[in-house]
């Protein structure tokens, strides 16, 4: 596969960018009245507002004809079919498979992974209804009414952004924790105010080895058993495991009939729609969490088989590479104005960040390009009281997504319109700024004049859908992992492993037994390294 930078396209979006990166928004749209309705897709109920970004109708035929290119159309296939994308693991890539409907058929390995995948649907389902219902009781016979998940990245992330984002539809006669972090204090406040004969833990980790699940997880049981009364037996009605380790579940105390498996064709940040979203399921029941599903399937089809110039995932993967790469923009802004979405940023951190945070090709070749850039961001209106000031003002390219809804799960006076008015503001405002001649005709001081202009030129995309429903949770999520992996196939990074999360776990666990030795041990890190161990044993024992 020739280099990226000598595909004949990416050199003609270089000559491009040369002759338009000056070019302001303001001139754009006084060029062409019609560029707002122009520049704009529309799939499965998903609306992508793109007109207010640094392009015109040349630069997206080029970014399509990099993808095309790229062979995007041939990855997307590729990942469709089953194929072992993932090469560094040797594994498929088939977060598809998790949303296919009953009766369609991918097959890995000689197994239909379809077929597999609605198995643990419906035991999730038989499971969830009897834990809703109160079939399922706990040791002393009550109710479960509370569900803590410990897990941590892709089996948090994904359960704590879907049950925020779908409190709405959720059962409010029950209470969702949520525990990932290995500071005590996470389990503590999760569990402080819980009755354990109401309690019900889901542990979920595919090896049943994950240092921070576990070690929460062994904390959880001493804390069951402690208000229990002691009996191991206890276990069995008050865990239950998302695994594939049949033997270490077992020997923790869990039955495995209560194991709910997942595959490692799901990697951790594509597998909310797997058992994984079990917390998800009990949360707003099994009717909401297959629509969920179907949202996500209705985004892959349309990934899947649109064309490129009206593909959503594919025009948002394209627009940041060109941002990325031409601009040198180093992070994208995403900004949902619909409070239910708070987690949505933090979730699509480790979505993007652990797919194509990545500084070798395929091939292991050093890149010459940037990749992976930074996602950040928090809900409007909230974030305009605070960062957007260096979005509008600042000296770095922020390109940004709105992400809004017309119709509000909670109507409450005028408070819809305000937020809705805001998001088209926000994006008005950064398209078109404020120029000298505008504040001063406004009577400003001329000390203030500076001060107040805008630049403007600033690129956005706004991303409308009709209601925040399950469905449409599923279409989001979908939107961005696709436009993730089309970011990855342009710059033939693996968007599907995660070398860079090892080191540091593996250095965890030498340092570990060097902390809690009661004799002072020999240490051979860095001197940083070692100073740190040492005041930090000093610490533990001052009183």
């Amino acid at each position: 596969m020739s280099s990226l930078t000598a595909r004949p396209a990416w050199k003609a979006l270089r000559a491009h960018h040369e002759k338009i990166r000056a070019v302001h928004l303001r001139t754009l749209f006084a060029d062409d009245p019609t560029r707002g309705e122009r520049m704009a897709a529309e799939a499965r109920g998903i609306y992508l507002d793109y007109s207010k970004n640094r392009v015109t109708g040349e630069t997206v035929a080029l970014l399509c004809r990099l993808a095309e290119e790229s062979g995007l159309r041939e990855r997307i296939d590729a990942m469709f079919r089953g194929d072992r994308i993932n090469q560094t693991e040797n594994r498929a890539v088939l977060h598809v498979a998790l949303r296919a409907p009953r009766g369609t058929s991918i097959i890995v390995d000689g197994q239909d992974v379809v077929t597999e995948v609605h198995a643990v649907l419906d035991m999730m389902t038989v499971f969830s209804n009897r834990v809703r219902s109160g079939a399922w009781t706990g040791h002393t016979g009550k109710r479960i009414r509370n569900v803590v998940n410990i897990g941590i990245g892709g089996s948090d992330l994904g359960p704590v952004m879907a049950y925020e984002a779908l409190k709405h539809y959720s059962d409010r006669a029950m209470r969702f924790r949520f525990v990932s972090n290995v500071d005590g204090t996470d389990l503590v406040e999760a569990t402080r105010d819980l009755d354990p004969a109401e309690t019900l833990f889901i542990v979920a980790s595919k090896t049943f080895t994950t240092l921070e699940t576990m070690t929460n997880a062994e904390s959880a049981r001493q804390w069951l058993l402690a208000g229990l009364g002691g009996d191991g037996k206890a276990v069995a009605k008050h865990f239950v495991a998302v695994s594939t380790n049949a033997q270490k579940v077992a020997a923790f105390g869990i039955d495995t009939a209560n194991m709910f498996e997942f595959w490692d064709w799901v990697g951790g940040r594509y597998s909310m729609g797997s058992a994984i979203g079990l917390s998800t399921m009990l949360a707003v029941g099994p009717e909401n969490f297959r629509a969920m599903l179907d949202g996500f399937h209705q985004i892959d089809e349309h990934f899947r088989t649109a064309p490129f110039e009206r593909n959503l995932p594919v025009l948002l993967g394209l627009l940041t590479v060109w941002y990325t790469d031409f601009f040198g923009a180093e992070t994208v802004a995403v900004l949902p104005y619909d409070q239910y979405l708070k987690r949505f940023p933090a979730y699509l951190q480790q979505l993007t960040m652990e797919s194509n945070g990545k500084q070798v090709t395929q091939e292991g070749v050093e890149v010459t390009y940037p990749t992976g850039p930074i996602y950040w961001g928090e809900p409007g209106t909230n974030g305009q009281h605070s960062f957007y000031q260096l979005i509008h003002q600042g000296t770095h390219l922020i390109p940004c997504d709105f992400i809004a809804f017309g119709r509000p799960l909670n109507r409450l006076g005028r408070h819809h319109d305000m937020l809705l008015a805001n998001v088209f503001a926000q994006t008005e405002a950064l398209a078109y700024g404020k120029t000298r001649e505008e504040v001063a005709a406004e009577g400003t001081p001329a000390s203030l004049v500076a001060h107040r202009v805008f630049p403007g030129n600033r690129p956005s995309n706004t991303i409308l859908a009709e209601r925040l429903t399950p469905e449409a949770l599923g279409k989001l999520v979908a939107l961005y992992e696709h436009s993730v992996f089309t970011q990855g196939v342009i710059w033939n990074v693996n968007s599907f492993d995660q070398w860079g999360v090892e080191l540091g776990k593996v250095l965890a666990q030498r340092i570990i037994p060097e902390l809690e030795s009661e004799t002072e041990p020999a240490l051979g890190h860095d001197s940083s390294t070692n100073n740190l161990i040492r005041r930090s044993r000093k610490l533990r024992t001052a009183r």
